[in-house]
């Protein structure tokens, strides 16, 4: 699956999980707009989303997701699941195409069209052509520096933009707190 034109990037520190995106959309070569919102929150702010690949199929895929939220009480877990296992087994479903980070300020998954829920081994995990760059910044400046989420996100994007071509310095963050 091609998640080219963007980088998202989620850091859990304390309670905390940072979700940050770069605003930049792509047609062919071209930038066609520099300040798209590809991180939100849903479920009133409990959980926070970002989205790679095609826009109009990562919308669609958070709004399922917000649906399955709903039915589950808000459980993301359950409800990663259940979006994983639609989208692998229905037939319009397997046709979008992008990859979704989320998070509920506890765990943090990669859902994709494959039925994949990824669970990042470290505190950090990214999505995205330029989530490699992003991935290295943030591991350097976690096992280097006393940042926090936010500082993180923010370097490791500006990190990204500076190195890969389809990704921007136009950065949108969102930050959730774990309920313990």
């Amino acid at each position: 699956m091609k998640t080219i034109s963007t980088t998202i990037i989620a850091v859990k520190k304390g309670n905390k999980v940072t979700m940050a995106g770069d605003g930049q959309v792509t047609l062919g070569n071209q930038i066609m707009k520099a300040s798209a919102k590809k991180v939100r929150t849903l479920a009133n702010g409990k959980i926070v989303a970002g989205f790679a690949g095609s826009a109009a199929d990562g919308i669609a895929l958070l709004e399922r997701l917000e649906g399955k939220l709903e039915k589950y009480g808000g459980n993301l877990t359950r409800a990663a699941v259940e979006l994983a296992k639609d989208w692998r087994m229905d037939k319009y479903l397997r046709r979008l195409e992008a990859v979704l980070l989320v998070s509920d300020g506890i765990n943090i998954y990669l859902i994709s069209g494959n039925g994949d829920i990824i669970e990042p081994d470290l505190n950090v995990i990214t999505i995205g052509s330029g989530g490699g760059f992003a991935l290295a910044a943030a591991k350097m400046l976690l096992k280097h520096t006393d940042k926090n989420g936010r500082e993180i996100c923010e370097e490791a994007l500006i990190t990204a933009s500076e190195i890969g071509i389809y990704t921007n310095n136009n950065i949108t963050i969102f930050e959730v707190e774990g309920e313990r």
